[in-house]
């Protein structure tokens, strides 16, 4: 029997649901969100592997397998011109969403002191 998918968790969901290149190729790439939000982490915020894994709830394993994932099928849209969409994927919003600052995932942004918010959320 095969286990479960964990569900990956996510800070927010993206902006924006996609990105259309000039000259369209008519093809398109779908990224699900927890590929995503690894790469939100790690190449935005410069989360490590380890801290990536801890925020999205998943192991070190399953975020570099993940994040390998994205970088291609990003790749793939850049280089081809193809059409890049976001959705999908087994997620789960953070209870603390509207509270977090998005970098810790806690509700308390002055013991991360990462954001440099420095407040107490209740």
């Amino acid at each position: 029997m095969v286990r479960p998918r964990k569900r990956r968790r996510l800070c927010e969901y993206p902006g924006v649901l996609g990105f259309r290149p000039i000259g369209d190729s008519g093809e398109s790439v779908e990224l699900r969100f927890d590929e995503y939000e690894a790469c939100r982490l790690i190449d935005t915020l410069h989360f490590t592997q380890e801290e990536c894994a801890r925020q999205m709830n998943v192991a070190r394993s399953t975020v570099a397998a993940i994040y390998q994932s994205a970088r291609a099928k990003i790749a793939d849209a850049l280089f081809y011109g193809k059409t890049l969409n976001f959705h999908g994927g087994d997620v789960e919003l953070c209870k603390f969403h509207s509270e977090c600052c998005g970098r810790c995932g806690q509700r308390d942004c002055a013991a991360c002191g990462k954001c440099g918010k420095g407040k107490r959320l209740q």
